[in-house]
């Protein structure tokens, strides 16, 4: 069954100036998981996720819609 944070992007990168991990969910949330393991900053940044999209509920806001991003290398 697919869960409503499954329609937004997230990425994990890493961040020279950081020296870690970054995990980012644009239409949501900008950083705020890093780390040392893209795997661990990755599961993270999943649970994260959920619990903003639960904000937004428990506000009564609206939900973004979600957007296709693209990177380039």
């Amino acid at each position: 069954m697919r869960k409503e944070s499954d329609l937004y992007k997230k990425i994990v990168y890493w961040s020279d100036e950081d020296n870690c991990f970054i995990g980012m969910c644009p239409e949501l949330m900008y950083g705020g998981v890093h780390g040392s393991d893209a795997l661990k900053v990755f599961k993270e940044l999943n649970e994260a996720v959920e619990e903003v999209i639960e904000i937004y509920k428990e506000d009564g806001t609206p939900l973004p819609a979600p957007k296709e991003v693209v990177l380039m290398a």
